[in-house]
C-alpha cells in the first residue's frame, strides 16, 4: 500500500449540495477499489492562476488517500470523465517521506562526527607561527 495525495478542482458554480456529493462519490470509488481515505480536506473556492474552461475561480478539494496503484488509476480515470473537475493532480508521497528520512540520517551522522570533534588539533599550527 502507498499513500497519496490527489488535488483536484471543481467548477466554482456548483451548489454547495453537489460538490459534496462528488466529493463522496470520490471517496467511495477509493474505498470500492480496495484503498482507504485517510484525510479529506475542502478548501475552498480559489482564485485560479490562469483559465480553465473559461473559468477564474475553483473549489479545491484535497484527498489523502493509501491504495494500491490500481486504486489510484481507477480514481483518476473517474475525475478525467467527471465534467465538473477542471483539473486533478495526483502525488505519491510515500517515497519522499523515505527521501526525509534518509535525509535525517544523514544530517544526524554529520552532527554526530562534529561534536566527536575535529580530526587533527590547532596546537601543530600554533607552534609553527611561534617558530617563525
Amino acid at each position: 500500500m502507498h499513500r497519496y495525495e490527489v488535488m483536484f478542482i471543481i467548477r466554482p458554480d456548483l451548489p454547495e449540495e453537489e460538490i459534496e456529493k462528488l466529493v463522496s462519490q470520490m471517496e467511495g470509488y477509493v474505498a470500492a477499489a480496495g484503498g482507504k481515505i485517510e484525510k479529506t480536506e475542502k478548501m475552498g473556492r480559489r482564485k485560479l492562476a490562469y483559465r480553465i474552461s473559461r473559468q477564474r475561480d475553483g473549489f479545491y478539494v484535497l484527498l489523502i488517500l493509501e491504495g494500491v496503484p490500481g486504486t489510484v488509476v481507477e480514481l483518476e480515470r473517474r475525475l478525467r470523465v467527471t465534467d465538473t473537475v477542471l483539473k486533478f493532480i495526483t502525488i505519491r508521497t510515500d517515497e519522499e517521506q523515505k527521501r526525509g528520512a534518509k535525509l535525517a540520517q544523514i544530517r544526524e551522522k554529520k552532527a554526530a562526527r562534529r561534536k566527536a570533534g575535529p580530526a587533527h588539533s590547532p596546537a601543530p599550527a600554533a607552534e609553527a607561527s611561534q617558530q617563525a
